[in-house]
């Protein structure tokens, strides 16, 4: 069986996006939408920034809506399922972006002595507990359809600690734990479940902070040369929630232009 040549070709499938107000969620949110998806563009603040984006992707020939939720609750990560699916009819993709804000500064980061367990916790809720949440809610809708991809967005720094971010770093890599157990178990229903690990991407609210010694040093390490930009995630993610890539499940890609290679 080969794959048509359309499998990159997202018209008349839905993707959610969450964290989709900014940075990396904002630029996968037009990726999908150049490609002909609707796409459900999550935000928690940044009403204004997510209606732009919404703007963004109906100009490139997609469709989208925006829907505010906290997705580290619960309750309002199922009514956004429950108006994802109500209004689009279905949902073939999920990508997990979200996470509680984290500034990359390498000069004024915390040092492990300086943190409690609460800031752990913190990330954890941030990252682990918000894409559970959406996994459990989307999960019914993807059995219904026997089908569908789920992307989790972790981080190089877990094979590459260049800068020792600690909580957030515990709390991505608790991520691809989940992601390949889920995928075990989601296997049989035809359910993906995959992660992309971007390096540092410059630049985003995150990392706006970073130093420019920073900047200049982990791209003279990048076998490419530079560091990533938002744009260089879509790739990798669309190929994940493709039908390019029907075969591949419990997966983690690396993004950083080869300061990671497994």
């Amino acid at each position: 069986m080969t794959v048509p040549r359309s499998a990159m070709d997202f018209s008349g499938r839905v993707a959610l996006v969450t964290g989709a107000s900014r940075g990396i969620g904002a630029a996968l949110a037009r990726a999908f939408a150049e490609e002909g998806a609707t796409v459900i563009v999550n935000y928690l603040r940044s009403a204004r920034a997510a209606e732009g984006v919404v703007a963004d992707c109906r100009a490139l020939g997609g469709d989208a809506f925006a829907v505010r939720a906290d997705v580290t609750s619960e309750t309002e990560t199922g009514r956004l399922v429950a108006r994802a699916v109500a209004e689009a009819g279905r949902i073939d993709a999920v990508v997990n972006n979200a996470f509680r804000p984290y500034p990359f500064d390498a000069h004024r980061r915390r040092l492990f002595w300086d943190l409690g367990w609460e800031d752990y916790a913190a990330q954890m809720e941030g990252t682990l507990r918000s894409a559970h949440n959406v996994c459990s809610a989307v999960l019914p809708e993807l059995k219904r359809r026997a089908g569908g991809s789920i992307v989790n967005i972790v981080t190089d720094l877990i094979e590459r600690p260049s800068v020792p971010y600690h909580e957030y770093t515990t709390a991505k890599a608790a991520l691809i734990a989940y992601s390949r157990n889920l995928a075990v178990e989601l296997g049989p229903f035809g359910v993906r479940v995959n992660c992309v690990a971007p390096g540092l991407v410059y630049p985003t609210d995150s990392s706006r902070e970073t130093r420019e010694d920073v900047l200049e040093r982990l791209a003279a390490e990048a076998p490419l040369g530079r560091v990533a930009v938002p744009a260089d995630v879509c790739g990798p993610v669309l190929f994940l929630a493709s039908d390019w890539s029907r075969f591949m499940t419990g997966q983690t890609l690396y993004v950083d232009g080869g300061l990671v290679m497994r």
